[in-house]
């Protein structure tokens, strides 16, 4: 059976990528591709790395039949996403690339995205997508909404800790790393070569990032109780990937243990040994994420690591993962790409 897929937002990197990856999946067909300013436009044109792909032409959503689409991503930007899904048939299929469908407490997204959310019914019914967490919940779901990139790294490397109470909830440091294209394709003047290159800068400090509203939800609902980590991005000169350092408090060897328990089945969350460190070198392009632990020189104290790349596994190939449950394939469909190294 052959799946028809619609893209909402295809001009985006997240767009792109999610194109780049289902021309690999055995089973799924692309039959529409929206965009806003490029509409009209090849997507070769585009993004020419995608050339050798039949693809539709891009139109605006309006212009898209839904009637034969088995299943869309929306990779719109944020606050778009949930006008537009608002209004799309609702047997349809979703996954949601954005932040709009992500806090499941309406007052949380209004705190942290500063206006109310526009579709309540729709919000009700998402399940948050992180995949190794919520797949059963993710198999019967009509809307999936995908978790912030960095929102996602700092969970493979936390959220089974939680689980198994083997640290210190209270004092959890996330110091994170991130590659540019986390920001969009838009252009921004502090995005510009000669602004960003030779370079790195820690931005959102002081709890302001939005992502910190998913660790509070997730990592809160998991203990029983409030969980507030400290967490810093940084931005890094480079394109691709991220890299989460987290600090905590307790037994290193226990919380080796603990992840490598939790991830011993899941087909693309890879534990080296103790005491390796993991690279966003060796996840770029890949749906993978490489988590490392090592002990600190205090008892007591430990550093985790977590690597994986922002385009992919934390955001198109984390989608496609999820659709791939949604439509009854193998999880794994589509997504066996090696890292691209070097």
């Amino acid at each position: 059976m052959t799946h028809k897929i619609a893209i909402l937002g295809a001009s985006g990197y997240t767009g792109a990528e999610l194109i780049r990856l289902i021309a690999t999946h055995p089973s799924m067909e692309i039959v529409a591709l929206s965009a806003d300013r490029k509409a009209g436009m090849e997507m070769g044109a585009v993004f020419p790395h995608l050339r050798h792909l039949d693809l539709p032409m891009l139109v605006k959503i309006e212009g898209i039949d839904f009637a034969g689409v088995d299943l869309v991503f929306c990779a719109l930007p944020h606050a778009t996403s949930q006008a537009v899904i608002r209004e799309l048939p609702k047997t349809l299929k979703v996954v949601d690339l954005s932040a709009d469908f992500r806090l499941r407490d309406p007052a949380e997204y209004e705190k942290w995205y500063g206006k109310p959310h526009a579709a309540l019914e729709r919000q009700a019914e998402a399940v948050y997508g992180l995949t190794e967490f919520y797949r059963d919940d993710i198999r019967t779901a009509r809307l999936v909404a995908g978790t912030g990139c960095n929102a996602a790294t700092g969970q493979y490397a936390v959220r089974p800790l939680i689980e198994a109470g083997a640290i210190d909830l209270d004092s959890i440091i996330i110091d994170l790393k991130t590659g540019v294209s986390g920001a969009g394709r838009s252009l921004k003047e502090n995005l510009l070569h000669a602004e960003l290159s030779e370079g790195a800068h820690p931005y959102a400090a002081g709890g302001t990032h939005r992502h910190l509203a998913e660790f509070d939800q997730e990592f809160s609902a998991v203990a029983g109780r409030d969980v507030r980590v400290q967490f810093t991005p940084h931005l890094l000169p480079a394109n691709r990937g991220i890299l989460a350092t987290v600090y905590v408090k307790g037994d290193a060897q226990t919380i080796y243990n603990a992840l490598k328990n939790a991830y011993a089945d899941e087909p693309f969350v890879v534990m080296l040994p103790f005491g390796e460190v993991p690279s966003t070198r060796h996840v770029r392009g890949s749906n993978y994420c490489h988590l490392g632990v090592v002990g600190d020189r205090v008892d007591g104290r430990a550093i985790v690591f977590a690597a994986l790349d922002n385009l992919t596994k934390g955001s198109s190939g984390q989608a496609l993962q999820n659709a791939n449950l949604m439509l009854g394939e193998d999880e794994t469909a589509g997504l066996m790409l090696a890292p691209c190294f070097p």
